[in-house]
Formats: C-alpha cells, structure tokens, sequence
C-alpha cells in the first residue's frame, strides 16, 4: 500500500510540473514576467503587492495579480482596489495553489495588458514548496513577527526559492526578533538568495526589491 501511495504522489507532482512548465510558456509568450510570493498568514504577501504594483508603474510596468486562498476574497479586494487586472482563485481544502488552478486564472486574464503577473500563493510555509506553477521566480516573505527561528523551520521554502524578503523589520526590536539570525539561516540554505528587508507601512525597502525583480 505504501508504494501505491508513492506512486500517486509522484504521479501528482509530474502532472503539475508538465502543466507548470505549460504555463510558464503561456506567459513568457505573452511578454509576462511571472514571480510567485510564498509565506505565512500575515507575514506581508498581499501588502508587498501593494507596494510593488505603484512602484512598477512608475516604471510604466503593468502589473497583474492571482490571489490564492482557501476561502474568501480579502487579499483578493486589496489587490483589485491597487487597480490592476486580477483573479481570485480559491483552493477550497488544498494548503497551496498548484498549476491547474493557476492555468484557469491565467485563462481569466487581459495578457495583453500585463507585463508582470503576481501568483500570491496561499499562506503556508511548507504546502507550496513542492507545487511548482509557472513563475521564473519565487519570493519567499518571512516577518519579525513570526520569530527569528522561522527560517530555521522551514528550510525548504528557502532552498527552493529565489528572493528572500525580511518584512517588518520596524518590529523587530519589540518581538525580541535577531534579524541578523534570519539573514544567517537564509544563506546557510541558499548561499546565494538576496535578502531584501522590508517595512510595507513605509516602502522602506521595496525600490531596491523591484530592481531585482526586473533584473
């Protein structure tokens, strides 16, 4: 029963990873660059959009938005209210998007007005690692809040991803979070990860973040 059960599994994660690679060609041949925001509940995912999208359009960069969660639409009505094309895509009792949702979102939005997509995946640090779902790159959004030990519990959220974002820093110093800590756990399990630290209250943070992005 266990080797059935293996079999499934990996049968799963080859179905999503060729609709994955399917969607990563949808996007790259509408001129989209796609980038997947992964973290906990309140760690800052829905807020960095918020900041990002302005930031890009003075750039005259057109942002676009897949709000991913189990139920509700909240980070969805937060994203829209920023004025950019967007899709809520609900999980139902899944912990993660995974590439067929994504594939039908993508299918609900004007391609031709997006240069940049956002996949703001549900809040949970270890569901979302295994499902890829199209982006060049994964951000990986940690708070102080969460604690100085979170990068150490969730090692595989930062090998598989692409830039680390260190969000409310102005905090630190109340919750008793060693910022320094979460930097030194980030490059023990991905070296060469840039680290941005961010306030989303003040932008502090996020210019320097964009140009990454659009390197």
């Amino acid at each position: 029963m266990h080797h059935i059960d293996v079999s499934i599994e990996q049968d799963v994660f080859d179905a999503n990873n060729k609709l994955a690679h399917k969607n990563y060609h949808t996007l790259k041949d509408n001129g989209i660059r796609a980038f997947d925001l992964l973290g906990a509940i309140g760690s800052g995912k829905t807020a960095l959009i918020e900041n990002l999208v302005p930031e890009l359009k003075n750039k005259k960069i057109r942002s676009g938005a897949i709000a991913g969660d189990v139920w509700g639409d909240d980070d969805f009505k937060r994203i829209v209210a920023t004025g950019i094309p967007a899709v809520n895509a609900n999980t139902g009792k899944e912990c993660h998007l995974d590439a067929h949702l994504v594939e039908h979102a993508i299918e609900s939005l004007p391609l031709d007005e997006i240069d940049v997509l956002f996949i703001e995946n549900v809040g949970n640090m270890v569901c979302p690692t295994d499902f890829s779902l199209g982006a060049e790159k994964r951000i990986v959004v940690v708070s102080t809040t969460e604690g100085d030990d979170v990068v150490n519990k969730h090692p595989m959220m930062f090998r598989n991803g692409t830039i680390a974002v260190i969000n409310k820093i102005d905090l630190a110093e109340f919750v008793g979070c060693d910022i320094s800590r979460m930097e030194d756990d980030i490059h023990r399990y991905n070296p060469i990860m840039p680290i941005f630290k961010t306030n989303l209250k003040t932008g502090e943070g996020v210019p320097e973040l964009v140009d990454e992005i659009l390197r």
